[in-house]
């Protein structure tokens, strides 16, 4: 058995940091539109829906600080119970105002239509499910349940999407945000075949 060369090592050092160097600047660019968003550019013209420019602001100041939450998701009937919590008292603060956003515009039937594949179905359905918010000293518990099975796995669903942007930062908004524009995609692809 031989070992790895010096020059495949460095080979493979090269493509390593080439893919580094590509996700963190696809990350970056995506912030930076993000951030065109929420300042009122070219990129807000209705494309992330109901989404204000402090829903905007706030989404962008938890992604750059995502390694300053924790969150935990338990599954229990009917959907789920998670907390996600913070010791950073300005980021308790955002992320409270965030949750209570976010469930503002589910009570309005104002669609969100960013970062998320599983938001259209909860927002569709927004009334075929509890939702309960409870804000702790370090940031927030939230209970949200369906006797609907499809409801509940979108609420799964998301649970699990919001851990992705707390772990991972931007390429898990990226990977949200491909996934919506797939979703949406693919319902506004005509159906049917040919007459």
């Amino acid at each position: 058995m031989s070992g790895i060369t010096r020059r495949a090592a460095l080979g493979l050092l090269a493509a390593s940091g080439a893919l580094l160097g590509l996700g963190l600047a696809g990350g970056y660019v995506l912030r930076d539109a993000l951030k065109s968003v929420a300042g009122g550019g070219m990129m807000g013209s209705g494309s992330m829906g109901s989404a204000t420019q402090a829903d905007m602001s706030s989404y962008m100041k938890l992604f750059d600080r995502h390694t300053d939450l924790r969150r935990t998701v338990e599954a229990i009937d009917g959907g789920v119970r998670t907390t996600t919590e913070s010791d950073a008292p300005e980021l308790i603060a955002l992320l409270q105002t965030h949750v209570s956003s976010m469930y503002s515009h589910l009570n309005q039937r104002t669609e969100v239509t960013c970062m998320s594949s599983s938001l259209p179905i909860l927002f569709r359905n927004s009334t075929s499910y509890r939702r309960e918010l409870t804000l702790t000293a370090k940031g927030v518990v939230v209970t949200e349940t369906s006797i609907d099975a499809r409801i509940t796995s979108a609420i799964r669903e998301h649970a699990q999407e919001v851990s992705g942007f707390v772990r991972d930062g931007m390429p898990a908004m990226m990977r949200g945000m491909m996934g919506a524009l797939i979703n949406r995609r693919m319902r506004q692809a005509p159906t049917g075949g040919s007459g």
